[in-house]
């Protein structure tokens, strides 16, 4: 009874205070081990060991709470484990959401720059479209100008051409009538010129202002020949108006004519082509720049609408961020939480499992003796009835028994073939090896210490291959992450070049087209302006040969009767002068006449004809003109827009060439990524296999093998308590040897 006073002292000493058991728990514990206690130290259980069982009661308990612990410890590294994934999973996404944040705002600035170069960009287009069309405008002002003061200038000529002409003819046919009338018109003095011409044109009726036009015409080239003598001697061709006849002066003041209407005309043109030439640049310049606003108009709306999106993105990003932040912070305050609680269970635990042991230890200390002189003399006394009921005689046998049952039930347990092996080998050294003669409890304990060693081992070796599963998985999921990153990355780039090349292959194409219509058409025009060239040199031939022919035969018949008609108007005017003389001349014999009329007749249709040739020549010169400067204008036009072309296509040529050559290398660096990402889940996949495709994972493992360290453990205690006990023991048993054997109580 004062053992157990002190067993029940000691264990409500070291049981009640643990934080993990409260006082009723506590109390129906102590109440239940000593119920167990006081039946083992009842007469009807003589038979067996009641210290033992209070020990085996002990471990039991102790195992319990080991137990628990490892249970416990089982849930507190799982929690653990999550809880790095949970805090390695949100740095993942907050590294991630800040890379995405770092890229997003220098998009952001790059968009802004973009649209501050953009709308820089349209301002100057629009400002250089605004300039073209002031000049444009005022180009096109300055020839309606010139166009019509051209108009005025040509209908003047060609009216002044049209009257000269006509004076002309007219005086050509009075001088035909009466030569001599005119051929003493001193032609060197303007006024007898002026007052022969009025003569003449009163008498062919001429209207005031077409008379008053013809003499303004005769004054102007009169002071015109005045100005250049003033500055010198006077031209052979003034000589030469001078001392001819008034036809040539009329003839020469319609070269004139006709030489300004020509040089009128030929600046016309040429300032008609300088416009058009201008117009055409300009038209380009302003279509050009127009094409350029909208296409910066266009790139700066896309870029506006990138950067909206951005900026939504950023939003939502930041929001993430500032979630996962949060949510780490949770995890690990969590986490944090639960590491201290597991402290303290551990802590409680630990003094839980040092109550215990010091209770066993005590009892092992104090108990040793007493147990062999009260234990092993009544069963020593017990007398051979007792034998013949049970083969558990001494306490050895009882360790031995006992020693045998927990390897068994160890290696029953968890399910370990090596522990029943080593159960079915203590079992035969303890049952013959004494027949050897040697101490079967030092070769029992030798061979658990060997396995205690082994399994110990085992546990070392199989810590470092989970600390290096743990690693290398980690390593290689975070590997494999990267990777896939980077090759959904690479296929969005190449994705994005590819199609990208192939709609500049196709606008190249296209131009490429453009160009060879262009050409045919400029080849087609180049081989129809070359005909009408032909055509009208043909044509220019034929009518300079006809007019020519036309005026040659003109003058000869001009000089043969024009003079018949000088020799009648002198014949005439003399006549008129002295008629009374005439009356008293005698008949002439009649002589052979020119055909006069018949001549004055052919005349007057052959200068029609000249005047026919004369207007076609100038109207094929004039329409050779215009189709030259059509196709000179046409054919620059074509040449801007060849050279605009072919720009295109050589700077989208080197754009997609550059595009290709940039898939190619993302081709190649996708390709090395998935082999480097293939390598990566063959090891991945030969790791899991390693590593997690078991059929028991390390933490049970780890909990079966320290189960079996623990009871292999107890096992060795037992032999070493009991190899003390039957050394203390044997000087008692030896002094009881002939004592009576005592009769059990009923």
């Amino acid at each position: 009874s004062s053992r157990v006073g002190l067993l029940a002292g000691i264990l409500r000493e070291y049981v009640s205070p643990l934080p993990l058991i409260n006082a009723a728990q506590s109390g129906a514990m102590v109440t239940r081990f000593l119920a167990a206690s006081a039946l083992v130290f009842t007469p009807l259980a003589a038979a067996t060991n009641p210290l033992a069982s209070v020990l085996t009661l002990l471990d039991e308990l102790a195992a319990k709470v080991t137990k628990q612990g490892e249970a416990e410890e089982k849930a507190y590294k799982e929690f653990v484990a999550w809880c790095d994934d949970a805090a390695r999973n949100k740095q993942f996404e907050i590294k991630t959401a800040q890379a995405s944040k770092e890229k997003l705002q220098a998009a952001i600035s790059k968009h802004a720059g973009d649209i501050d170069a953009s709308s820089a960009k349209v301002e100057e287009l629009a400002g250089s479209i605004a300039s073209d069309e002031a000049d444009l405008k005022s180009a096109t002002t300055i020839r309606e100008k010139e166009q019509g003061d051209f108009k005025s200038s040509e209908a003047e000529l060609m009216e002044s051409i049209d009257i000269l002409g006509r004076a002309i003819s007219i005086i050509e046919r009075e001088m035909r009538k009466n030569p001599a009338a005119l051929a003493q018109v001193d032609t060197s003095s303007v006024s007898s010129i002026v007052q022969t011409i009025n003569a003449v044109v009163d008498a062919a009726s001429f209207s005031t202002a077409d008379k008053q036009r013809l003499t303004a015409l005769v004054q102007a080239h009169d002071e015109s020949d005045a100005d250049d003598e003033s500055f010198g001697a006077p031209a052979a061709a003034a000589y030469k108006s001078h001392s001819g006849g008034i036809v040539d002066v009329l003839e020469d003041l319609k070269e004139k004519a006709e030489e300004q209407l020509a040089a009128l005309r030929k600046a016309e043109t040429n300032s008609r082509h300088n416009y058009e030439m201008l117009k055409q640049s300009l038209e380009d310049s302003i279509a050009a720049d127009t094409k350029d606003l909208n296409d910066e108009k266009a790139h700066k709306a896309s870029t506006q609408e990138a950067k909206a999106s951005a900026e939504g993105d950023l939003m939502m990003t930041q929001k993430a961020l500032m979630d996962g932040n949060a949510a780490l912070e949770v995890v690990n305050g969590n986490c944090m939480t639960t590491a201290a609680d597991h402290e303290a269970t551990v802590a409680a635990r630990a003094e839980e499992l040092k109550a215990l042991a010091e209770a066993k230890r005590i009892l092992q200390e104090t108990t040793a003796g007493a147990e062999g002189q009260a234990y092993s003399f009544l069963q020593l006394a017990g007398g051979a009835g007792e034998a013949t009921r049970s083969s558990l005689r001494t306490s050895a046998d009882l360790a031995k028994a006992e020693v045998v049952t927990l390897v068994k039930r160890l290696a029953r347990e968890n399910h370990s073939a090596a522990l029943a092996q080593l159960a079915s080998r203590i079992s035969a050294v303890l049952r013959f090896g004494s027949t050897t003669g040697e101490d079967p409890f030092a070769k029992v304990k030798a061979m658990i210490s060997d396995m205690i060693a082994k399994l110990q081992a085992d546990a070392g070796t199989e810590a470092t291959e989970k600390a290096y599963c743990d690693e290398q998985l980690a390593k290689t999921e975070e590997k494999k992450l990267e990777l896939d990153h980077d090759l959904a990355k690479l296929t969005s780039s190449i994705d994005k070049a590819v199609a990208a090349s192939a709609g500049l292959k196709e606008d190249v194409k296209q131009l490429q087209a453009d160009l060879a219509a262009l050409m045919r058409s400029q080849a087609e025009m180049d081989k129809l302006r070359l005909e009408e060239h032909e055509d009208y040199l043909e044509a220019k031939k034929d009518l300079e040969l006809g007019l020519q022919g036309v005026r040659k035969a003109l003058g000869l018949l001009r000089e043969y009767y024009g003079s018949a008609a000088a020799s009648a108007d002198a014949a005439m005017l003399q006549g008129g002068a002295d008629l009374a003389d005439m009356m008293k001349q005698p008949a002439i014999p009649e002589k052979h006449a020119k055909s006069t009329g018949a001549g004055q007749s052919i005349v007057g249709i052959l200068e029609v004809v000249e005047s026919d040739f004369a207007k076609s020549l100038a109207a094929e010169e004039t329409e050779e003109s215009s189709s030259q400067s059509e196709y000179e204008r046409m054919t620059q036009e074509n040449k801007i827009t060849q050279t605009l072309k072919e720009q295109d296509v050589t700077y989208k040529t080197q754009e997609f060439k550059g595009l290709d050559k940039s898939v190619s290398e993302l081709s190649s660096d996708r390709d090395t990524t998935d082999s480097e990402l293939s390598a990566v889940l063959e090891y991945y996949s030969k790791l899991k296999q390693r590593c997690i495709a078991q059929p028991e994972t390390y933490e049970e493992r780890a909990r079966r093998r320290e189960a079996e360290i623990a009871g292999l453990k107890d096992a060795l205690a037992i032999l070493n308590d009991e190899t003390a006990f039957t050394q203390r023991g044997k000087r008692g048993v030896r002094s009881m040897r002939f004592l009576a054997p005592i009769e059990p109580h009923a």
